[in-house]
């Protein structure tokens, strides 16, 4: 693979320096600043690390410990150009993102370094957060990248079309892109991912002939197991031709009855009524200012009496305001238009439409896990040669830094995943 030309694969994804790489002239330059200033802006760090311990090599060749006062993980930081201490200060996780890529900072593993920045993500405040003009340019693009109809479909393909070549070279052989649930610590990533499927069909009672629909149907794991065990009148949408092609194919190939189908439809076009919903990790790409829309959507497709069975991920409440007030690096770089919910929030909206909000599982631990195994096998697709043509260097180094800092994340506890079940209230 030639790794020196363009990226053709990836290159929506990598288009985002071309608004985030605003302020390079102003980080070199302030970058040379004296460094009794940057051991300030250390001093504001070391405050804010309650939990764990950052030891950081130094431009000017000292060592500084930084935290080191309760329980938490042990991070090195090998920082070569103050200018990455300012891409910090100015624009949080994606300067953060663009020193790492420039070369400015490394780590023999920086996943540890994430899991410190989230534990002390409400001690550390606005440290690692965007400010100044950098911030209206990061939140401005952000806005850009809304939902709506036209920019949903934009986003969707930007992430979940890059190839299903390239998703079954690091994912289970099921094609679960969300997190899996070990209930054993001993199970493979298959088994897992079919245990959380087999816990979103269970809460939904379903039985030969339920009508079914799923929002957000992927590669069609859920859509397979669903047919299979209970014998559901299928419906799958998404916004991804590519997803479709192959939940449609594992559909066919289950369903004798032929009456189950994956369509290419946004969430707020489809027509029902359906005795249940499922959707796993779908909400995440809606976007805060459309909420309301989806919860509308699940009411209104919803029968009375019916369930719902929602998989997301929810950001700590203390820390979402500070995040939803900017775009970080996965906003950025990784899904366009993405949003981590606020579970407080965002079950104020569900309970409002007459949905209730009950039997809530959180799992967290389990998809840092499942976040190490996908870049466990990425790394070894990487390795052998195998990824597709159309990826370049910089693809791969961006795709496992962002398994890296969700692993991180995870392992930090402040982002976190869980299972809830709305029924919408008979009337």
């Amino acid at each position: 693979m030639n790794t020196h030309v363009s990226p053709r694969r990836g290159k929506a994804l990598l288009r985002a320096d071309r608004v985030f790489r605003s302020g390079g002239f102003i980080a070199r330059l302030v970058g040379r600043a004296p460094s009794a200033l940057f051991h300030r802006l250390l001093d504001r760090i070391d405050a804010g690390l309650g939990k764990g311990t950052l030891e950081g090599h130094l431009p000017d060749g000292s060592v500084r410990i930084l935290g080191g006062r309760g329980k938490g993980p042990t991070a090195i930081v090998h920082l070569k150009s103050w200018s990455a201490l300012v891409r910090l200060a100015m624009s949080g996780s994606v300067g953060w993102y663009r020193a790492w890529d420039l070369g400015e900072w490394s780590s023999p593993d920086p996943v540890p370094l994430f899991d410190l920045f989230m534990r002390n993500g409400e001690t550390l405040g606005n440290v690692a957060r965007s400010r100044g003009p950098l911030h209206w340019i990061n939140r401005a693009a952000h806005i850009v990248n809304r939902n709506s109809r036209s920019g949903s479909k934009r986003n969707i393909l930007a992430h979940y079309d890059l190839g299903n070549d390239f998703y079954r070279l690091w994912l289970d052989s099921g094609l679960n892109y969300s997190s899996a649930l070990f209930t054993d610590l001993s199970m493979t990533l298959e088994e897992a991912q079919e245990v959380k499927v087999d816990a979103i069909l269970d809460r939904l009672d379903l039985r030969s002939g339920t009508r079914l629909l799923e929002i957000g149907c992927g590669w069609g794991a859920l859509a397979e197991r669903a047919v299979e065990r209970h014998d559901v009148l299928y419906t799958g949408i998404t916004l991804s031709p590519s997803q479709a092609e192959v939940a449609e194919a594992r559909l066919q190939a289950v369903d004798l009855s032929g009456r189950s189908r994956v369509e290419i439809c946004d969430y707020r076009d489809a027509k029902g009524p359906y005795d249940a919903i499922a959707s796993v990790e779908m909400v995440e790409a809606v976007g805060q200012a459309y909420w309301p829309a989806y919860l509308d959507a699940i009411a209104r497709l919803l029968r009375p009496g019916g369930k719902a069975a929602i998989q997301y991920i929810a950001i700590n409440d203390a820390l979402f305001e500070r995040y939803a007030a900017s775009s970080d690096f996965i906003q950025a770089y990784i899904f366009p238009g993405g949003c981590l919910i606020s579970e407080s929030r965002f079950r104020a909206l569900a309970e409002a439409r007459g949905l209730t909000w009950g039997n809530v599982r959180h799992f967290g631990g389990d998809y840092a896990e499942t976040l190490r195994q996908w870049r466990e096998r990425f790394d070894e697709a990487v390795s052998a040669g195998q990824l597709p043509a159309g990826f370049d260097e910089r693809f791969i180094r961006l795709w496992r830094y962002y398994l890296q800092y969700c692993e991180g994340g995870f392992r930090g506890g402040g982002i976190d995943v869980a299972q809830v079940t709305l029924e919408k209230i008979d009337a």
